[in-house]
């Protein structure tokens, strides 16, 4: 489970600005911390992307027009997002997307299976292992729940204690739920923050370990691996506890703040820097490679899929790397050939890459040829929304989340 960076010199990117001020951040903050910018290239201006129309394609391959399948349906959803990957699921039949009340639409026909009140915080991580889908509750009362995904019942519900202030799940494997929350003081205020696991059977608290004064809890990226719990922060910290008791393997300093996901493999830990992509070991933190593309460029977020890597860089380079060695399989210059955006999140079905980007006129989901990178359709559906795209599947169709309006491509 995949919870980076992709800065250079310019300005903030707005879907960061409006993550991060989604989880807490303020806006003095963000103009005071925030170094890493996107590149002009990445986000592009007038363009010429085909609009979606025609009919729908065999296998993500383009129609004899060259235009992008239309939806199999599209609905209006509640969803208040702020780009983060983990912010819509595929699981179960349905589709959900982070917001209030939380939603569940059928797969296949767009209908709404049920609809949770106050179900989760908007823009949180949705979470799910070993059939459960694990929230921070909506009513900010302290607790996280977990439920069935396909009818929206509750099956799993547990408190840290009264000392700590809505924890935030970040990340889940077969056996505990991870959370962090803030360490309350007498006056109700916060100045450190917790990590714990919480028994994903029982709900009791296996351990806790009380986080380094400065840290937030806010901007945590987590993945589970293994006796491996790894996680990013905003202050340039890439760490690994060992899940059984919390305690801290080791940890350091990144070159480079990271703003979202990274991937382990086996392990290794790899996490975008800037113009490097490196890999770590989940043991002892030795970097094991590493990857650098040109100058003034930044690699994007990455995505692990059927043991591929894949992932962008800011001047418009599609690469496919061997996750083990950091071997590139291939590069694509197909986005640089079309003017088109950068992706940041990647699902694959088949011989097909679906990418999600930024917002743009030259962006939405990308549909790649998995063995070469070359672009084969873009859907856009023009509504000017100033939201990331976010896409997922289920296998049989890809799911587009654009502000509020989820479409149903086929796969």
């Amino acid at each position: 489970m995949s919870k980076g960076l992709g800065t250079t010199v310019g300005r903030s990117s707005r879907r960061r600005i409006l993550r991060l001020a989604g989880g807490g951040i303020t806006m003095a903050a963000l103009g005071a911390g925030l170094t890493g910018c996107e590149d002009e290239l990445a986000t592009g201006g007038e363009g010429s992307t085909p609009p979606p129309g025609g009919a729908s394609p065999e296998d993500g391959k383009a129609p004899a027009d060259g235009k992008a399948p239309e939806p199999l349906w599209t609905k209006s959803t509640s969803a208040q997002t702020y780009g983060d990957n983990d912010e819509l699921v595929a699981v179960d039949g349905v589709v959900i997307a982070s917001g209030d009340p939380l939603a569940a639409f059928d797969g296949a026909t767009g209908e709404e299976r049920w609809s949770l009140p106050d179900g989760a915080v908007p823009g949180a991580p949705l979470l799910l292992g070993d059939g459960t889908l694990y929230l921070e509750s909506g009513k900010y009362d302290g607790s996280v729940a977990g439920y069935v995904p396909g009818s929206g019942k509750e099956a799993w519900r547990s408190r840290l204690g009264k000392e700590y202030r809505q924890p935030r799940p970040v990340a889940v494997d077969a056996e505990q739920v991870y959370v962090i929350a803030e360490i309350l003081v007498a006056d109700g205020s916060s100045h450190t923050n917790v990590i714990a696991a919480l028994n994903s059977g029982t709900g009791k608290v296996a351990w806790k370990e009380q986080r380094d004064l400065g840290t937030q809890q806010n901007g945590i990226h987590a993945a589970v691996q293994g006796r491996y719990l790894v996680y990013t922060d905003f202050k340039n910290n890439l760490t690994v506890r060992d899940t059984a008791t919390g305690k801290q393997v080791w940890t350091q300093k990144t070159t480079k703040t990271s703003y979202g996901p990274f991937v382990v493999h086996q392990d290794l830990v790899i996490v975008p820097q800037g113009q490097r992509l490196q890999a770590f070991a989940l043991s002892d933190g030795s970097e094991k490679w590493s990857v650098r593309t040109e100058e003034f460029t930044s690699f994007r977020e990455p995505s692990l899929l059927e043991d591929v890597l894949y992932i962008a860089d800011s001047s418009r380079t599609l690469w496919a790397v061997e996750p083990g060695t950091g071997k590139k399989i291939w590069q694509s210059t197909a986005l640089k050939d079309a003017s088109a955006q950068v992706p940041r999140q990647f699902v694959k079905v088949g011989g097909t890459l679906y990418g999600a980007t930024d917002l743009d006129k030259q962006g939405g989901i990308h549909a790649f040829d998995a063995k070469t990178g070359g672009l084969r359709w873009t859907f856009n559906d023009k509504s000017g929304d100033y939201h990331s795209w976010l896409v997922a599947t289920d296998g049989k169709r890809v799911y587009a989340l654009h502000g509020k309006k989820l479409h149903a491509l086929p796969a």
